[in-house]
């Protein structure tokens, strides 16, 4: 990261329906947006029946993206964050796709898990609402999911990620564009069904106020007021109108009648739907709507990272506590695994932050399989992170910690554990080697320190040297380096002890 503010930082939110590019001027805290950009794709709707990502959408994107590149292509490493949400999560190619379009923005793209997505919806509303002590509910429809969340101030309480939005909903529903009561009844209880698992635990939680953020909840509002069935938001009435009203219409494009504008009127119809079983499964009479959302939400997490204020420490710290992890332990392990770390980013450029970052969290979960099974608890570890909701990691950024962590010990894995998403497999490689001889050097647990000693590495030959003598004092550790050097041949490195 860099290691001052940076004049301008950018968040851009790949969705299901439309991408968008926010940039904005942070100042002690706050930010000042100075531009915003929009493009509607419906990457959600470019998916085949296989999940694939259609070439004439990825076409369509990379287009866009290749736009929205020439705005932020000059900004620092570490002050864009790019996002993909439901559309890159559910697509099975998505990788050939994040290649080139990590190319043509010039910065890299995170994936991440729809209660990550939550998180960062809900980050973005309490920011742009006043600072109040109650609990609210916020509510954000996008294309391909829809985001809940219960919080307080900026603390989200209870979050889930649904698999309905308003592409997925509309392309199930309305596909040829018609209207009627009992499509429209239909989409309604499908929504409910969705929510039916999650409403109970969700009243349980309470909530003074309900907030709605994005594209299609800020339409119907919009059209709400201008009707004059709303003056305040959303509410319960103002949705039965507007419900009777696209009924009578019948069809999407008919919805021009009603101000919604051309790129929304294909998926409109599902949006509703959502909402209309949302207020009817959840309760709601009421809802405010938030100009901020999942992009603002980037912002200020972005933002937290460059102050050192990174929530993915406190899900590192959360973590040890719930799996119990020997903490004098681990912090052994650290120190000896960031002291290497030092010895060797020149000769291997690992010079970002994100690898001393990396290397230091694996080292603090490398045991935390052990909770499982004490028995190849290595791939217990990678399997919990990997798949566990981690706030403020994306998805590849878990992969490459689960692959550090299942790498630690006894033999390693096939080098392509390590090929993550778009990313080269050989600097991961590489930090976990670093670990596996901070694990092996402290493998007894002793208190007593490792001696001074230095690692030096000439391309895939590492020379690790102790003070004279102290090798030959200590069998164990000299036997356990020799096994060491015969894992690390399988994937074509040497290992020398002295």
């Amino acid at each position: 990261m860099p290691n001052s503010v940076p004049a301008s930082i950018a968040a851009i939110d790949l969705g299901s329906n439309s991408f968008h590019l926010i940039v904005a001027e942070p100042s002690h805290g706050h930010i000042k947006v100075v531009d915003r950009m929009r493009e509607v794709i419906r990457l959600g709707a470019g998916l085949d029946s296989d999940n694939q990502l259609k070439p004439a959408a990825m076409a369509q994107a990379l287009a866009c993206l290749q736009r929205f590149g020439d705005r932020v292509r000059h900004l620092t490493h570490g002050s864009v964050r790019v996002v993909g949400t439901n559309a890159l999560r559910k697509a099975r190619n998505s990788v050939a796709f994040l290649r080139q379009a990590e190319s043509a923005l010039g910065h890299p793209i995170d994936v991440v898990s729809g209660i990550e997505e939550a998180r960062l919806v809900y980050l973005g509303v309490s920011h742009g609402l006043a600072d109040d002590t109650g609990r609210r509910l916020v509510m954000d429809i996008g294309g391909g999911s829809t985001e809940l969340i219960i919080g307080q101030r900026f603390e989200p309480l209870a979050m889930e990620s649904l698999h309905m939005g308003c592409v997925s909903m509309s392309e199930r529903c309305f596909d040829d564009g018609k209207i009627d009561a009992k499509r429209l009844r239909a989409a309604e209880i499908i929504a409910r069904q969705e929510l039916e698992p999650i409403a109970e635990s969700f009243r349980a939680h309470g909530w003074q106020t309900v907030v709605g953020a994005s594209g299609t909840l800020l339409a119907i509002a919009e059209i709400l007021s201008s009707s004059g069935w709303s003056s305040d938001g959303i509410t319960r009435a103002g949705l039965r109108e507007l419900r009777a009203a696209i009924i009578e219409l019948g069809s999407a494009e008919a919805l021009a009648k009603l101000n919604v504008a051309v790129d929304r009127r294909p998926v409109f119809a599902g949006g509703l739907a959502i909402a209309l079983g949302a207020f009817e499964e959840l309760g709601f009479e009421r809802m405010q709507v938030s100009d901020s959302a999942l992009r603002e939400g980037v912002l200020y997490d972005l933002m937290g990272r460059i102050h050192h204020e990174d929530v993915r420490e406190r899900t590192v710290e959360h973590l040890m506590q719930r799996f119990a992890v020997d903490r004098t332990q681990v912090e052994r392990v650290v120190g000896t695994a960031q002291r290497l770390f030092d010895q060797t980013a020149d000769e291997w450029h690992l010079h970002d932050e994100e690898s001393s970052q990396l290397l230091r969290w694996a080292a603090r979960l490398h045991e935390i399989g052990t909770t499982v099974s004490h028995s190849q608890y290595q791939k217990h570890g990678a399997y919990l992170l990997q798949y566990l909701d981690m706030p403020g990691f994306s998805r590849g950024e878990q992969r490459r910690l689960a692959a550090l962590v299942r790498g630690h010990r006894r033999k390693l894995p096939e080098p392509d554990v390590f090929a993550t998403g778009t990313n080269d497999p050989q600097p991961l490689i590489k930090l976990c080697l670093l670990l596996r001889l901070a694990v092996v050097l402290h493998r007894a647990r002793s208190v007593t320190p490792v001696p001074p000693l230095s690692l030096v590495v000439e391309g895939t030959t590492l020379k690790l040297n102790f003070p004279k003598g102290w090798l030959d004092s200590h069998a164990l550790v000299s036997a356990d380096l020799e096994q060491e050097a015969n894992y690390v041949k399988s994937i074509g490195y040497k290992l020398k002890s002295k």
